[in-house]
């Protein structure tokens, strides 16, 4: 089972005056709500996350939902042979998370990761079902923290692009 989580960083704060319902999406993106994440599988316990403390969250949530459906663009979905990638890159870093997606599985791994770890792997269902979660989990974190982020129009904008995905 997928797990994908955050926790924000005590070091880089947000600054005090933020005004968060009309920060602009580069700001959303790259300026706030620095942390940590990670993806984990929890019956393999197995685990791929950040230690750097200073890794956009919201904007990590934001391109994992965007990495999910590009790598669904082949017309024949789970049924197509080959493979997909697609990658996430870390601003502030030359590390990036490798996405492969054949069949209808994706397998993941961080380019930090000791070489010998083996990659996640988990259905393309799965992974769109938990980003979405993930993201909206996190808005709903984020929006209690700063209630005027829930009035901020790029945020309508990104729930209204990612709609939770109901469990099959």
């Amino acid at each position: 089972m997928l797990d994908i989580g955050y926790a924000l960083s005590h070091r880089f704060p947000d600054p005090p005056q933020t005004d968060y319902r009309r920060a602009d999406v580069h700001a959303l993106r790259h300026d706030l709500f620095s942390g940590d994440v990670y993806l984990a599988d929890t019956e393999k316990d197995q685990e791929l996350s950040t230690a750097w403390g200073w890794v956009p969250v919201l904007d990590f949530a934001w391109a994992l939902c965007d990495i999910v459906e590009l790598i669904d663009r082949d017309p024949r979905g789970s049924r197509a042979s080959r493979p997909q990638y697609a990658e996430l890159d870390f601003t502030e870093s030359a590390d990036r998370m490798l996405f492969e997606r054949r069949f209808g599985w994706v397998d993941i791994e961080g380019e930090w990761m000791p070489g010998d770890e083996p990659p996640l792997s988990f259905s393309h269902n799965e992974l769109r079902r938990e980003a979405r979660d993930f993201l909206h989990d996190l808005l709903a974190d984020l929006t209690d923290m700063h209630d005027d982020l829930g009035d901020n129009p790029a945020i309508w904008d990104l729930q209204a692009r990612f709609p939770r995905v109901p469990a099959n």
